[in-house]
């Protein structure tokens, strides 16, 4: 009977041995291993393209010739090209039709599917389901929704014995045609992310301002907007981001006319850099492009972080 109890006792300080043997303070070089992945891709897809082309800018280069440094020869060409400055205007132009209309159509849906009901579920599902097709898919159905005399916009005005807007070939309403197909497009996660921020706020706080005979309005205004103030400014922050790399809408839809109205920065590059094999040009033009996407934010969350001190 007392061997049988001492073999445990005996056991248990050679378990507590080998715990001990553990060391907690392992070398930091093993966390590296699992950090290594991402620093390689970021490394390799990011910073590398970065300083490549930063380096590219400064150089005429094409795809035959390692390039003779310029200087700011190819920014000077770049400021002095009518259809490069007239991509800037459109890439505005399209950020400012685009970017403040998927914020509030995405907020105002968010505000009406924030429900537990089968329907608003349905709704959601449907809403964000056009976020998951390529730009291909996209392009293809609004060009079938816009063609002229036998489109579908065109069959249902012709039932009223009207004429239907030109969106693709009108020059003052191409732009408007790409960002409808845009929003269309890109409505959801504007959508889901207001869902998420108003699926946050505690329920504790509405049912107060019911007891205090707060309206919708009020309670909109006073609880829901300033809760979701954050989530606002990460909603215009992501759509600046993202809308200033138009590409795909306009190549497909219009190919950047008519007259290079619809022609937005991206497409000027990818025209200058792999039409032209102007490399250089190219990436001075892609420079120019990241420091207006880095002002574009900064200048957002700058504004937004004054407001907020103020208040």
């Amino acid at each position: 009977m007392d061997d049988r109890r001492a073999t445990p006792r005996t056991a248990l300080p050679a378990a507590g041995a080998r715990a001990a043997s553990i060391d907690i303070y392992a070398p930091q070089w093993r966390n590296f291993i699992f950090v290594a992945p991402f620093l390689f891709c970021f490394t390799t897809l990011l910073l590398v393209p970065l300083f490549w082309g930063m380096w590219l800018s400064f150089h005429k280069a094409d795809t035959f010739s390692s390039g003779n440094f310029v200087g700011f020869g190819n920014y000077i060409r770049l400021f002095h090209d009518k259809v490069f400055l007239q991509s800037v205007w459109n890439t505005f132009y399209f950020v400012l039709l685009t970017v403040p209309t998927l914020a509030l159509i995405g907020l105002f849906l968010a505000l009406c599917l924030n429900r537990r009901t089968r329907t608003a579920a349905v709704l959601r599902t449907l809403f964000f389901s056009s976020s998951v097709l390529s730009v291909t898919i996209v392009t293809l159905i609004w060009r079938i929704v816009f063609i002229p005399n036998v489109g579908l916009l065109s069959t249902i005005y012709g039932w009223f014995g009207a004429t239907a807007p030109a969106f693709i070939s009108d020059p003052s309403l191409a732009m408007i045609g790409i960002a409808i197909a845009t929003v269309w497009w890109c409505i959801g996660l504007p959508m889901m992310l207001f869902l998420s921020a108003l699926q946050q706020i505690p329920q504790d706080i509405y049912e107060a301002a019911a007891l205090d005979n707060a309206n919708r309005w009020q309670t909109l205004r006073s609880i829901t907007l300033p809760s979701i103030k954050r989530t606002f400014v990460l909603v215009v922050i992501v759509q600046i981001v993202l809308q200033f790399q138009l590409f795909g809408q306009a190549w497909l839809m219009t190919r950047g006319g008519p007259n290079n109205l619809t022609k937005p920065i991206v497409l000027y590059i990818y025209d200058t850099a792999f039409r032209r094999w102007d490399l250089g040009m190219g990436a001075a033009a892609s420079e120019v492009l990241f420091i207006l996407i880095l002002m574009a934010a900064m200048a957002q969350y700058l504004v937004t972080r004054n407001k907020a001190g103020q208040a």
